[in-house]
């Protein structure tokens, strides 16, 4: 009978450790799904941030974005803000525009530049006080004719004085060429300090001093520099005002040596302003700077281009297309196209408005700018020219891992 308890007792024991080791491997189980399921975020700039729910970055204070390790989509969803701030650009395989046309270019780094033959300083041409002053601040356009400033002038009314003086000796001895001579002097002077013709008929007419001149604009453009306030006086020659025109700017761009050798003056070469990608200029090489910047390996070369509506400024920076050597035939991506690390190359395609996916390439020759591609893309595929390493990043940090796997 003892022996039949110990039995059952025993027997009891034994089912309750299964059952206890059961549960505790089925909640295993259950916390592992649900760790599976669960989402998790973390934060674009510390990916050390691992949030439950989403937030904000307690660091930085960036909304956190979702942590997809457990994702087996390859693609990634990049929305059309983010696009536009990563600066990503693709090119279709195939298109008239495709890779080839771009890949056997070189770009050189430029700027545009104010052109200084479409500078006028306008200095004063009469010593006096500026009674009034029209233009009162730079950056204001100015048409050819418009009224500037008006002076008033002592000297002014002296010479005025003169003619007057002049013009009655000349009727009291009536064909004297002497007499001619100085009313010619006399109006010759008045003319080179700002007066016009119709100024000296009225004068002579009204026989009434006016010592205020009105200096009106020789030409149009934009005012850069100001020099004189209302009420100042100024000597004569004192410079009044810069005016800069923008209708053509200088185009510097930045070579290399090596580069030389594909450029001569005269050529004519592609123009794209940053921002207006759409409009493709085309600019003569005007001048080769024979020497390199002090500093660097870079010389110079330098054209002009149109400004139409004066619609860009003087600093903005250009990419001068270049025809490139080396690469001929196949596929041609630009290099920043591809991505190359220790686990092979790939480039991202665009599979959706929205969304990127990895595709693995093998590549052939390259060059300082292009490389070609053997295999991986056809015909029709959207290839990601600009922005391809930040889709790369964007991908390791939510899937935490390599894109190919």
């Amino acid at each position: 009978m003892k022996r039949i308890k110990h039995s059952v007792i025993i027997l009891f024991i034994l089912n309750l450790i299964v059952g206890i080791v059961g549960c505790s491997e089925e909640k295993k189980t259950e916390d592992k799904a649900a760790e599976k399921t669960q989402q998790t975020f973390t934060c674009p700039m510390h990916p050390q941030v691992i949030k439950h729910e989403m937030g904000t970055c307690p660091i930085c204070a960036m909304d956190l974005v979702p942590f997809e390790k457990n994702s087996d989509d390859k693609s990634i969803k990049l929305d059309a803000q983010r696009q536009l701030l990563a600066n990503i650009k693709t090119i279709r395989i195939g298109d008239g525009a495709d890779s080839k046309g771009i890949s056997n270019q070189s770009v050189l780094n430029g700027r545009l530049v104010l052109d200084p033959q479409q500078s006028n300083y306008i200095s004063a041409k009469i010593a006096g006080r500026v009674e009034e002053l029209f233009v009162r601040e730079t950056g204001v356009a100015i048409s050819k004719g418009q009224p500037l400033y008006k002076i008033y002038s002592e000297q002014l009314a002296t010479l005025q004085q003169e003619y007057l003086m002049a013009l009655a000796q000349q009727k009291q001895f009536a064909g004297d060429k002497l007499e001619q001579q100085l009313v010619s002097s006399a109006k010759q002077k008045l003319l080179l300090y700002g007066q016009t013709e119709a100024q000296l008929q009225k004068l002579s007419k009204t026989q009434q001093k006016n010592p205020y001149v009105t200096v009106f604009a020789t030409q149009s453009g934009t005012v850069a520099e100001l020099s004189i306030t209302q009420g100042q006086y100024v000597a004569e020659g004192s410079p009044i005002m810069r005016l800069e025109g923008y209708g053509k700017l200088w185009v510097e761009a930045d070579v290399y040596p090596n580069e030389m050798k594909q450029i001569k003056q005269g050529v004519e070469l592609k123009v794209v302003v940053n921002g207006w990608e759409d409009q493709v200029q085309t600019m003569k090489v005007d001048f080769i700077n024979p020497s390199l910047q002090a500093g660097t390996q870079l010389t110079q070369i330098r054209g002009s281009i149109a400004n139409p509506n004066n619609q860009w400024q003087p600093g903005l920076q250009v990419k001068v297309m270049l025809a490139s050597q080396g690469l001929t035939g196949g596929m041609n991506l630009p290099v920043d196209a591809v991505i190359r690390d220790g686990k092979g190359q790939h480039v991202w395609i665009k599979t959706g408005k929205d969304s990127f996916e990895p595709m693995k390439v093998s590549v052939g020759k390259a060059n300082g700018n292009s490389i070609n591609i053997a295999s991986g893309i056809a015909t029709g595929d959207e290839v990601v020219v600009t922005g391809a390493y930040l889709l790369y990043s964007e991908y390791v940090l939510k899937r935490g891992k390599h894109p190919l796997g």
